[in-house]
């Protein structure tokens, strides 16, 4: 539910969340989805899209009403698919990927996005020991080399002590621990 409150999906019952000073729910929809990139734990995708698609789907707030595929739009998403390692995916059909293609097509779609704050819920999932070392690089990469702010629901405690300088341990709604891997862990 954190995940879907900080990104607008959701209401909180109490209190106010706020991005840039001002109340996430008083921010237009169109430039919060410019702000925020959502990679969800599973995304029900029902049409024959092929993974290039989906990809370019992640353009959609930058596209306005009379604006169509640019040439950095183009590049945005040929970065995230190099970036993500799917780019010899692009032509699949999304559906006849493998869970660990899929999660990674997803993951391309929110970084062609190209947003200042990133929602992953579980972005290992599915995904080997070797890829799932190869997305979290990735992300540690992106905070550090572009400042991307990285809010990650993991359930795998080694590794987002491995990946995270900032860790906010959860029960019940109640904040247990929250500071450096080492104070939390």
């Amino acid at each position: 539910p954190i995940l879907k409150l900080l990104s607008g999906a959701r209401r909180p019952n109490r209190g106010y969340i706020f991005l840039d000073g001002r109340r996430l729910h008083a921010v237009p929809r169109a430039e919060l989805a410019r702000k925020i990139a959502v990679v969800p734990q599973d995304l029900a995708i029902p049409f024959a899209f092929t993974a290039r698609e989906i990809v370019e789907l992640g353009r959609t707030p930058h596209l306005g009403l009379l604006r169509g595929f640019q040439s950095d739009d183009r590049r945005a998403v040929e970065q995230a698919m190099h970036l993500t390692d799917t780019s010899g995916l692009g032509g699949r059909i999304i559906n006849e990927l493998s869970g660990g293609e899929r999660q990674r097509v997803i993951i391309a779609m929110a970084l062609a996005q190209e947003p200042e704050i990133l929602l992953l819920d579980e972005p290992t999932h599915l995904l080997d020991i070797i890829r799932q070392a190869e997305i979290l690089d990735l992300i540690t990469d992106l905070n550090c080399s572009r400042g991307l702010t990285i809010i990650a629901a993991i359930h795998d405690l080694n590794l987002a002590g491995k990946y995270f300088n900032r860790l906010m341990i959860l029960h019940r709604g109640a904040v247990l621990a929250e500071g450096t891997p080492a104070a939390v862990l």
